[in-house]
């Protein structure tokens, strides 16, 4: 039926016909049976995002000539290059909002490995900081961002207030999904 609707030319006879409602777009239908439903298409968009985002950031990160690395791997590179500060494990997994510290403590010993950071010491307290390849690799990663996703949005006119706007939305949004998690955990 699709197929066949989709290959209907325009005419005047069939273009003022009344198109199917095609309702919110989200995965899961029964959670959108709810108060509020427009909440399930964040969700569902926030799930495309973040795969898109996570495919990005590994691609670009191999196209800026880094060894082949995990997005959480990706984002503590550049979370320990950003001010050029050395970085706790707990800065780093507060930061990101990472709970299982486990995860970010591999990943760091993985870029160790790579010779991407470096570990040290702040008194009793181990540390990470970006060595030069890393901050290289995290330069040249930029540029790609800049001429690939940048320019792209850029060309389709969002307003950069909007787009800090729904970031903050978003880290707001964030927060009620964290306090939602321990009240669920709690139950």
């Amino acid at each position: 039926m699709v197929a066949r609707h989709n290959a209907e030319p325009m005419t005047p006879s069939n273009a003022s016909k009344p198109r199917p409602e095609v309702g919110p777009v989200v995965s899961s239908a029964h959670l959108a049976q709810s108060e509020l439903p427009a909440l399930s298409e964040v969700e569902f968009a926030l799930t495309m995002a973040n795969h898109a985002f996570q495919r990005w950031m590994v691609r670009c990160m191999e196209a800026a000539g880094g060894p082949a690395l995990s997005p959480l791997e990706v984002l503590i590179v550049h979370l320990v290059h950003h001010r050029a500060r050395p970085k706790t494990l707990a800065d780093i997994c507060l930061v990101l909002n990472i709970e299982d510290t486990h995860l970010a403590n591999y990943a760091i010993r993985k870029l160790v490995g790579h010779g991407l950071v470096k570990q040290g010491r702040k008194g009793k307290e181990k540390t990470v900081s970006i060595t030069e390849a890393g901050a290289a690799l995290c330069t040249r990663y930029g540029e790609i961002r800049e001429a690939l996703v940048v320019r792209a949005a850029r060309q389709m006119g969002h307003d950069p207030l909007d787009i800090s706007r729904m970031a903050a939305m978003l880290r707001t949004l964030s927060g009620a999904y964290d306090q939602a998690a321990r009240a669920a955990a709690a139950l």
